[in-house]
């Protein structure tokens, strides 16, 4: 029933009907559960997260090495990216506003080629938020909102804080929030402050989950600032070199705060198996050696946390939901597969630190809103027209549109061309021939819905060859037949060359070849 959004029309039965449905339904899926190996769990999401404070520095040649060693494989469903210190001068920050910033670019660079798709991006002066996801999940991927909350300066300075993107994905709310806290080791009660005030602060818009922690999973992640106390500098680096790192652990402020500050509570992390990831000399793998020779310290980490209750069934009645949820193997559970840095990039005084984790859920939404049909090779006009089909749960808007993507596009404005879904009860939309792509390889249409923020329906992939082998046909008949006409007349070469520059002219102000 969660699947087919149908418990409207089911609270609406007698509750003798409710019982007996139920009853039913209850029976078979303790039948299926008796049966399997393991919990009734669907095949899990791969969710892999990069931090990097890049301390202004220039995007370098390649980051590839940041996403794994099998990226090109597919099997990652998302990306999720957070740096800090992106360079904000106000030179800057005029151009990225006008283009895309260098780090955005490349980070879509990277992974579009692969198949990856940017579905969310918020950026607070230096602090920037990536979401990417294998296209193929965009449809249920649905409820993009994206948040920030400054705490510098008392609140008026972006410099730190944190920025959000909530979505639901496959039915379950999930957040990512990105955050740079306050520095040095004096400032953990600011740093703690700092957090509540941007969990208070961020609230987003319809559905259940309004506030961060409100989600069915959070990923929290950025340069946190929590240092290693007690120990001094040559403590602690004597035992980075001893590999002794459980004895920094200990003395660790975030790992001694989780015990002790309620709003940590839930929150996990796996083992940091790394050296700290900050500080060093830029261009360098030494640690700090200036005048200041700051301690080093895991300040960039990533953790994540469950909601208490798991996954909301979607029913007002409470019995329902618990029988339900029980029934569909519980709530969803997170496992962390990597945890790591990468000592190899020296740009920056700090090291990315990235994980890799594996999302379990209970049930997922795998019925899109949006179901388009259309033609696998458009050899024609006729084969422009992209029928569709809405479910009844759907909320229209008259700023729908329908875009042709080319396989590998990189985010859900980098169309070909759109045409809008307009009209209530509008089951098509005709893309005219100018729209036709020019360039022959594959293609795939999108619906994309204003209400959600994403493209709710995704066609598969099409071929588009005919269209631009019949012009360029016709364009080669046409100068054969001129040249028949007056190659083997006595007519002037000049006048030749004036005709045929007339032809040219024409066709290219009609765009037909």
């Amino acid at each position: 029933p969660s699947v087919n959004g149908h418990f409207s029309q089911f609270t609406l039965l007698p509750t003798r009907k409710q019982t007996w449905i139920m009853s039913s339904f209850t029976l078979h899926c303790m039948v299926l559960k008796s049966n399997a190996a393991s919990p009734l769990f669907l095949p899990s999401g791969r969710v892999h997260i990069v931090t990097w404070n890049v301390g202004s520095a220039v995007p370098p040649d390649d980051i590839t090495s940041l996403f794994g060693p099998n990226v090109s494989d597919g099997n990652i469903d998302m990306f999720i990216i957070g740096l800090q210190e992106v360079n904000s001068m106000i030179n800057k920050r005029l151009k990225d506003a006008l283009f895309s910033d260098q780090w955005s670019e490349l980070f879509m660079d990277t992974l579009s080629p692969f198949g990856y798709v940017l579905v969310a991006s918020q950026r607070m002066q230096g602090v920037l938020l990536l979401v990417f996801s294998k296209f193929c999940h965009l449809p249920f991927l649905r409820g993009v909102q994206t948040e920030s909350t400054r705490t510098g300066l008392g609140g008026y300075w972006g410099n730190k804080g944190g920025v959000s993107a909530r979505m639901t994905v496959f039915g379950h709310p999930v957040c990512f929030l990105n955050c740079h806290l306050p520095a040095h080791m004096r400032n953990l009660e600011q740093r703690m402050e700092d957090f509540e005030s941007i969990l208070q602060q961020q609230q987003f818009e319809g559905g259940t989950a309004t506030g961060v922690l409100d989600h069915d999973v959070v990923f929290w992640f950025g340069d946190l600032n929590f240092r290693i106390e007690d120990y001094d500098i040559h403590v602690v680096k004597c035992a980075i070199d001893s590999n002794k790192l459980p004895l920094l652990w200990e003395r660790d402020q975030l790992n001694m705060a989780k015990n002790t500050e309620s709003i940590l509570e839930g929150f996990m992390e796996g083992p940091l198996n790394f050296p700290p990831t900050y500080k060093f000399d830029v261009g360098t793998h030494t640690y700090d050696t200036s005048a200041k020779k700051r301690k080093p310290a895991w300040t960039d980490r990533i953790l994540w946390r469950l909601r208490r209750t798991g996954s909301p069934v979607p029913t007002h009645n409470a019995a329902l939901q618990r029988g339900l949820t029980s029934w569909l193997g519980g709530a969803t559970k997170v496992t962390q597969h990597v945890y790591r840095s990468h000592m190899g990039f020296t740009i920056s005084d700090h090291k990315p630190v990235s994980a890799l984790f594996s999302l379990h859920f209970p049930f997922k939404v795998e019925m899109p809103l949006v179901e388009l049909q259309v033609n696998k090779e458009w050899s024609k006009l006729s084969d422009a027209t992209v029928r569709f089909t809405v479910a009844a749960t759907y909320q229209r808007s008259s700023w729908d549109w329908v875009a042709i993507y080319k396989v590998g596009f990189r985010h859900h404005k980098d169309y070909q061309a759109y045409v809008w879904a307009k009209g209530e009860h509008a089951t098509q939309v005709t893309f005219s021939e100018e729209d036709l792509p020019r360039d022959d390889c594959e293609y795939m249409l999108g619906y994309y819905s204003n209400n959600m923020n994403s493209i709710v329906g995704l066609s598969s992939p099409i071929q588009v060859t005919q269209f631009r082998k019949q012009k360029v046909a016709t364009v080669i008949l046409f100068f054969e037949n001129v040249e028949k006409k007056y190659f083997h007349s006595e007519t002037s070469d000049v006048h030749i060359f004036n005709i045929f520059g007339k032809f040219l002219n024409i066709f290219l102000e009609k765009k037909k070849c």
